[in-house]
């Protein structure tokens, strides 16, 4: 420990034991227990106790109730905890009673404190801290806590609860670690004392008709097999395995979320990949036990094994598919139509949950459609993988919710009735129905696809969020269509949709609500992206007033939108795809979308479309856009001028990345990559003289010059990347001479000092080019880089200075408190 902080201790300890005093609050206690953490990590816990005797002064203290708070005993308590980690400290500690009167049942238990939830928690993260140790796994069985722990496992705080769970589990874990047991004894009689008492209190909780009792004890064992992995935990499975099968017997299950998460995390331990153990048998008749809502997690990670035997996959998928059988059952029209089930039993079950309310019907068609979507994309899916009636399924849920369905069943009517505009189940449904595109589905089937995605669309009760996951749905399936072979464009259904979809198109980018602008933009967009290049496509698009009503969007009352249509009419304009811009009210647009866009930059009022505007102009000079190539230079030093002056600091950012493309592709390198242009290569002996003074532009270094000393770090980050990018280009090159006393030079220097000292009203006018390298190669950039690496706070993040500010608010917090905050 440093000399400076021992010597601030004592004052500290003594303001943490007088109750008169107000105490820092809890983040400079944390931050203080922190620190004790770290000394004792790198030194001795009992040298740390002996040089600086207040602390065990402070020990002692709080075992005086009357004269301690709930905040400094619970720090006291984690403090203690902390130094008794280390065995010899531990028993320095233990001979003086300390910790028996801080942790035993004699101790604190009884205070009026102990029921403040706090100091509960800190006893028990205390007792985490300490179990490390022979020594602390004797205290614990001789002191009483385990059995207090057993309490807290019912805590009213659940923070207190879990961690007690928590604490178990690694007292267990501590006793059976370096014993003869690590080698798996077959009997758990010979296990250690505590390990044996930890097992018997779960089988009794086990054994138990108290539903959370169960509760707890399975919590203990999910983390216990889902942390330890030795050999000993296939002896506690066997051993308590029956007592787990017996809750199956119950009507109901208890607590049968609890059960499948134990169930999933001895299945996916490595102990049991090559034993049988009758886990699966077990897995099997929970599965035809829990509810379909309770089974359904079990069923997705039974399918997820990498290990498990095949009926059982087999039921798990039954299992998963259930709810979306008994919809299809309920509407479908042709008897003979196939279905997901086929014999499955279990569907009374699905059909009383499906019915019994419209919360447990929506839950439990949204939980099922979720778990498909997580399983579709996985190696490990049962395969054949059964896209029709998935699809089929689905596009039902969506017609049942939109109410377009036509039950054939007094159920499917039920149904119909309790879904008809839930927005969970629309917003699953069509979250499914764009994963089921990167499938392959029947063709007679798409054409249902994109008209229930329509309806969806052209929905005036479309809610925003499901018209944006609608937008989402129908880009997926657009996109993963399949071309007409030997033809480059597409096959039948696709012209017809998109002349159905344009129409629909416009009327979102004129709807009242922004969101839905913002979606329907960012479709666009990203439909163009990909098909802009198709004749089909190119036809409906130009023959609507998409384009037009996009750019009209460019001065939306809301900034959102205004972005989009900055990246919308950009992308257009990639693909040659634009309106004319030029119209009467706005004459200023006749020069083109660059003059537009430059207006944008310099007048609008918020951050997101400058952003945008910026951002786009770098990917215009990456691709050698046309309205960029006309005159580069003169692009450049015309965004850079307007950005210099903008007061967000992420387009100052990004214009500091279009100055870096520019100087790549001066130099000749590839500039696609938004990160290789930053990446310091070697010198280039070869450059020109001209090429070098090109680039020693005078607007383009004093950007950059005024970038490096900007108050936002992330500016000054990326400006001195960007100097450091040109140094390593430039120096030292032929023709280019190095200076010596050079009067421009001085002057530049001059200047560079004012502005890092805040005064950057003076130009840097029009030095020569010769000046401006001497200053770049003269600053020491890499130690720059590495303060901007730095914190902000890392000269007051010291431990002195924590110690310091804690003294400093004794005696004035109550005038001051908002500062802390």
């Amino acid at each position: 420990m440093d000399p400076e902080c021992s010597h601030l201790l004592p004052a500290l300890c003594a303001v943490l034991e007088d109750p008169r005093q107000p105490v820092a609050d809890d983040t400079c206690l944390e931050k203080l227990l922190d620190w004790f953490k770290t000394v004792t990590e790198a030194e001795s816990s009992l040298l740390l106790l002996q040089e600086n005797p207040c602390l065990v002064e402070l020990l002692s203290h709080v075992l005086r109730p009357q004269d301690v708070s709930p905040r400094v005993l619970s720090f006291a308590l984690r403090l203690a905890g902390t130094f008794a980690a280390q065995e010899d400290c531990f028993q320095y500690l233990q001979q003086g009673e300390l910790l028996l009167g801080l942790f035993g049942e004699t101790g604190i238990l009884g205070w009026a404190a102990w029921n403040v939830p706090t100091v509960r928690s800190g006893w028990i993260q205390g007792l985490r801290a300490l179990a490390r140790h022979p020594s602390a796994l004797h205290f614990l069985a001789d002191s009483g806590a385990v059995d207090t722990v057993f309490s807290l496992q019912g805590d009213p705080s659940l923070f207190v609860a879990s961690a007690a769970s928590q604490l178990l589990v690694h007292i267990l874990a501590l006793s059976m670690r370096g014993e003869a047991v690590e080698r798996c004894s077959p009997q758990g009689s010979a296990w250690p004392a505590c390990a044996q008492k930890i097992v018997s209190h779960v089988e009794e909780s086990l054994r138990s008709t108290d539903t959370p009792q169960v509760t707890q004890a399975l919590n203990v064992l999910t983390t216990t097999f889902g942390r330890c992995h030795s050999p000993w935990t296939e002896v506690l499975w066997d051993q308590l395995s029956p007592l787990v099968a017996c809750l199956l017997e119950r009507d109901p299950v208890p607590a049968g979320h609890s059960l499948v998460d134990l169930l999933l995390s001895v299945a996916r331990s490595p102990v049991f990949s090559s034993t049988d153990c009758g886990l699966w048998e077990t897995v099997a008749q929970t599965l035809s036990r829990l509810s379909p809502t309770q089974a359904g997690p079990l069923a997705l990670g039974t399918l997820k094994l990498q290990h498990c035997p095949q009926a059982l996959r087999t039921q798990a998928f039954g299992v998963l598919l259930q709810p979306l059988a008994c919809v299809l059952k309920a509407t479908i029209q042709t008897p003979g139509s196939p279905g997901l089930l086929d014999g499955t039993v279990g569907g009374s079950l699905t059909v009383d949950a499906l019915l019994s309310s419209k919360s447990a019907c929506a839950g439990l068609l949204c939980q099922t459609l979720a778990h498909l979507e997580e399983l579709q994309p996985l190696p490990q899916r049962p395969s054949p993988w059964p896209q029709a009636p998935l699809l089929e399924a689905v596009v039902i849920i969506l017609r049942l919710c939109n109410g377009s369905a036509a039950p054939s069943s007094s159920v499917g009517g039920r149904l119909c009735g309790t879904l008809a505009g839930c927005l969970r189940v629309q917003r699953a449904a069509l979250d499914f129905l764009g994963t089921l595109s990167q499938g392959t589905s029947p063709q007679e089937l798409v054409p249902q696809v994109f008209a229930v995605l329509l309806e969806y669309l052209e929905s005036p009760d479309s809610s925003p969020t499901v018209l944006k996951k609608a937008f989402q749905a129908t880009l997926g399936w657009l996109l993963s269509s399949p071309k007409t072979p030997g033809c480059s464009d597409f096959g039948p259904h696709i012209p017809l949709f998109l002349g159905e979809l344009f129409p629909v198109l416009q009327k979102r980018l004129c709807s009242p609500c922004w969101e839905v602008r913002d979606s329907a933009l960012e479709f666009f967009t990203n439909l163009s992206r990909h098909w802009g290049g198709q004749a089909d496509f190119r036809k409906a698009l130009l023959s609507s007033e998409a384009p037009t009503l996009t750019q009209q969007l460019l001065r939306d009352p809301e900034s959102y939108v205004r972005a989009s249509a900055v990246t919308a009419m950009a992308q257009l304009s990639s693909q040659g795809l634009q309106a004319t811009l030029a119209s009467p009210e706005h004459p200023e647009t006749e020069q083109g979308l660059l003059k537009e866009f430059l207006h944008i930059l310099s007048a609008d009022s918020e951050g997101f479309p400058r952003r945008a505007v910026v951002q786009v102009f770098t990917q215009w000079l990456r691709d050698g856009h046309a309205e960029v190539a006309r005159d580069t230079e003169q692009f450049v030093a015309t965004v850079l001028q307007v950005v210099s002056q903008d007061l967000d600091w992420e387009v100052r950012v990004q214009g500091l990345e279009l100055a870096q493309v520019f100087l790549a592709q001066k130099l000749g390198q590839p500039a696609h990559c938004p990160y290789a242009v930053g990446l310091p290569e070697g010198p280039s002996p070869g450059l020109r003289p001209e090429v070098l003074r090109n680039l020693c532009q005078p607007w383009l270094l004093e950007f950059a010059f005024r970038a490096l000393f900007d108050c936002d770090r992330p500016v000054a980050q990326k400006a001195c990347d960007l100097l450091l990018f040109l140094r390593d280009k430039t120096a030292p090159c032929a023709g280019m001479q190095e200076t010596g006393d050079n009067p421009c030079l001085d002057s530049v220097e001059a200047i560079l000092q004012r502005w890092q000292a805040g005064e950057q009203g003076q130009s840097l006018g029009d030095p020569e080019p010769e000046a401006m390298l001497a200053v770049l190669r003269s600053i020491d950039l890499e130690g720059l880089q590495g303060r901007l690496a730095e914190s902000s706070d890392h000269v007051e993040k010291s431990p002195q200075s924590l110690l310091q500010d804690m003294l400093a608010t004794v005696g004035v917090l109550e005038e001051n408190e908002a500062d802390c905050y």
